[in-house]
């Protein structure tokens, strides 16, 4: 097993091409998706702006949007929480929920009313009941999923198991909810007042806060799956399509028993011990996440890239917190911020190196390999060197 031709001591080889690429098409296609991708969430943004102005107006929205962000303060920690041992870039976590609250939020809107108005077009009775039970949950799910594949093709380093599909699918999520939550709350206001909007409140903020993080976590469990698990190019995509499916089959029974006003009764039989064994699969999941930290970190400290107490420390968190409070209390900022790309880099090279193990991981997978290890080796000596008194 190889772990790259430099030790610790001696300068890495530098995995990139030193001639720069001679054409501008990287550059381009950065251009062209980047501009694609703004321009959609502008146009996504002026369609839900649209629809609060006009359907609710700017103080009840305001209102609305004060009691939508309450849940945020429970389901965003929890999903950030699981994302310890190997915390994803706050730009992607950013673009993941604003992904739900604005493009996948007015995207189902536009798709969702026009399900409903041709229902009614064509004399079929309960055209929203239908939009809520067939329509809304495919076309949501599919919509939140989708964000989780641009991040899988536009970010695939980023992307390195089933974990980080379940934290990307909850912040897309939380941010779904968060935009459907303001126009169903300001909905209510204005056609029931203070009392109806206290008890959607209650049935949507603090009975189902994790509704739609829940489902859509089935995609990322997928996504996840297909990504670093199958090797099989058909079989990762009936895994990925598997997971989408399980999402919206879950939304509809949701949706369902709101609509036929079963919601407690399915919510107590049904979506309570479905949310636990999440919880137990999240906790199962972080452990694991913990154990691969261990065992493939092992190999790379028997290689003499890293002591084994250094491993001790890289796989336990309460260690690693301690770990990150002396070098702070040593060398300050600079030392923290050394000791967190040290233990984010062991992170990422261990997932990496279970991933080649598999025969799952990316094309430049060795490439990556040598430039997480000159980043370990470069953070340690910085930290080392700001905690020297």
């Amino acid at each position: 097993m190889s772990f790259g031709t430099a030790r610790p001591n001696q300068p890495m080889p530098n995995p990139r091409p030193s001639v720069p690429n001679p054409t501008s098409r990287p550059r381009l296609r950065n251009i062209v998706i980047y501009g694609v991708m703004t321009t959609g969430f502008l146009l996504a943004a002026a369609v839900l702006a649209l629809e609060f102005e006009t359907g609710l107006g700017i103080q009840v929205t305001l209102l609305a949007a004060l009691f939508a962000a309450l849940p945020l303060l429970v389901v965003v920690p929890t999903f950030l929480w699981l994302d310890r041992y190997e915390a994803e870039p706050t730009r992607i976590l950013v673009f993941a929920f604003a992904w739900g609250a604005v493009a996948a939020a007015a995207g189902a809107l536009v798709i969702n009313t026009g399900f409903a108005l041709a229902m009614r077009l064509a004399g079929t009775g309960d055209s929203d009941v239908l939009a809520a039970v067939v329509s809304a949950p495919f076309v949501e799910e599919g919509l939140k999923g989708l964000g989780i594949l641009l991040i899988v093709l536009l970010r695939r380093r980023e992307f390195d198991g089933v974990v980080d599909g379940i934290v990307y699918a909850g912040m897309i999520g939380a941010g779904f909810a968060f935009s459907e939550n303001i126009l169903y709350l300001g909905r209510t206001f204005v056609d029931y007042g203070q009392q109806g909007l206290t008890e959607l409140f209650v049935l949507r903020c603090i009975l189902g806060p994790f509704a739609h993080p829940f489902f859509t976590a089935m995609t990322g469990i997928g996504l996840g799956l297909a990504v670093t698990v199958v090797r099989r190019g058909w079989l990762r995509v009936l895994v990925g399509i598997a997971g989408y499916v399980t999402a919206a089959l879950l939304h509809g029974v949701w949706n369902l028993s709101a609509a036929t006003g079963n919601l407690i009764g399915v919510y107590l039989v049904i979506q309570v011990p479905l949310f636990l064994g999440f919880l137990g699969l999240i906790l199962g999941l972080r452990l694991r996440e913990g154990r691969l930290v261990r065992v493939y970190l092992s190999q790379y400290a028997d290689a003499g890239w890293l002591s084994h107490p250094e491993v001790a420390m890289l796989s336990s968190l309460p260690a690693r917190r301690q770990a990150r409070m002396w070098a702070s209390g040593l060398g300050g900022r600079p030392a923290l911020a050394s000791m967190r790309g040290f233990q984010d880099s062991a992170s990422d090279l261990a997932l990496l190196r279970s991933r080649m193990v598999r025969g799952t991981a990316e094309r430049d997978a060795v490439a990556h390999e040598r430039l997480l290890l000159d980043s370990l080796v470069t953070c340690r000596q910085r930290f080392l060197v700001g905690a020297q008194p």
